[in-house]
């Protein structure tokens, strides 16, 4: 069932056209996540959603209510900020029942639904501490748990663990869809951070400059980019351009460089003369030991090794393949060295075919 339906949303700020002509549904218990580069009209459609924007055209709903024109309090939409936005003066407790209160909640209901939510977010017994004597995960929790509190239709959540430090954000991921899954919440979230939206989204929407570009789940988005942006956002890719050579039977193709290297491939729908991309993902490109005999030469070529970063267990390579830089890594136990000629395979079933009309 659907609880949010958005269409065809826009709003300008003077002369940007922040949003154009957004359309898209969430599904009950579904986690949507709006992804994209600053200033790609994420967070602009996210307030448009939470009443703080008004839409210069375009209509939402949340179930089958009209809530386009109504104020933030009157949509039953839950909002988690990007810098949390807790009052500082007032205590978790304060904090938390502000919402309440403008809803005319009496105090025995908000002292059982704080106890209720605290508890979700494991922060049991913190009622009284200010914001300033919380972690920043703290008090995430804590304004996650200010969104729940009002028991909304949906939550939205704005870039809301961009604060924290790595190993925290990677946490705090997790607990989000724990709490997620055990609540049935409906979200959308927005983020910025590509793994961030492929382990907690159930439906990616991609957006560049105020537009919509793709649309699906998680493993669609990564393994069938509909256009070169997609592709290179998504995920660490490097880009080798050419032209359909020939075609061959169970949508096999043959690519040819400007600079006469010949790639092998699958990709249905194409005509020889066609511009494409290849798309290859860092996972994508594997060494080939010196020594080791190659019966079939297909996608096997010569490379220089420009560049080797050391990650710890992997060594992140940038290697020249004739006119073309692209980057792969390596377990670190495969260590060579600025300089050296290598070997490498390209898969021909892991390479993504992008024509230049798409």
């Amino acid at each position: 069932m659907s609880v949010l339906k958005v269409e065809n949303l826009s709003k300008r700020f003077g002369q940007v056209q922040a949003i154009a002509d957004i359309s898209f549904e969430v599904q009950d218990g579904e986690v949507l996540s709006l992804l994209g580069p600053s200033g790609c009209g994420k967070t602009t459609t996210l307030r448009c959603l939470a009443g703080f924007e008004m839409p210069d055209s375009g209509k939402i709903y949340l179930g089958t209510r009209e809530i386009s024109t109504l104020t933030p309090e009157q949509r039953g939409i839950g909002m988690v900020f990007q810098n949390y936005a807790l009052w500082p003066h007032m205590t978790v407790y304060g904090n938390l029942a502000f919402g309440l209160q403008i809803r005319k909640i009496g105090r025995e209901e908000i002292d059982k639904r704080i106890k209720t939510v605290l508890n979700m977010v494991r922060l049991s017994g913190y009622e009284d501490r200010y914001p300033r004597q919380l972690s920043g995960g703290q008090q995430q929790r804590i304004a996650m748990a200010r969104a729940l509190v009002i028991e909304p239709d949906i939550m939205l959540l704005d870039e809301p663990l961009s604060n924290l430090d790595a190993q925290l954000r990677e946490e705090m991921r997790f607990e989000f869809i724990e709490l997620q899954r055990k609540l049935g919440i409906t979200a959308i979230y927005v983020t910025h951070d590509q793994a961030e939206a492929m382990v907690i989204s159930d439906k990616i929407i991609i957006l560049n400059q105020g537009k919509v570009v793709q649309m699906g789940t998680p493993q669609e988005i990564y393994t069938n980019p509909q256009n070169r942006f997609v592709a290179g956002f998504i995920a660490v890719t490097s880009f080798i351009e050419g032209t359909v050579n020939t075609l061959d039977k169970e949508d096999q193709v043959f690519i040819k460089t400007d600079d006469n290297i010949l790639i092998k491939g699958f990709k249905s729908g194409l005509q020889v003369g066609d511009k494409v991309s290849i798309a290859l993902r860092i996972n994508a490109i594997r060494f080939i030991a010196e020594d080791r005999e190659q019966k079939d030469r297909t996608n096997i070529f010569e490379g220089k090794i420009l560049q080797a970063s050391y990650l710890g267990d992997i060594v992140d390579y940038r290697i020249k393949i004739g006119k073309w830089l692209v980057r792969t890594d390596s377990s670190a136990k495969i260590n060579y060295q600025v300089g050296d000629q290598v070997r490498v395979y390209l898969p021909p079933e892991e390479l993504i075919i992008i024509p230049e009309r798409e």
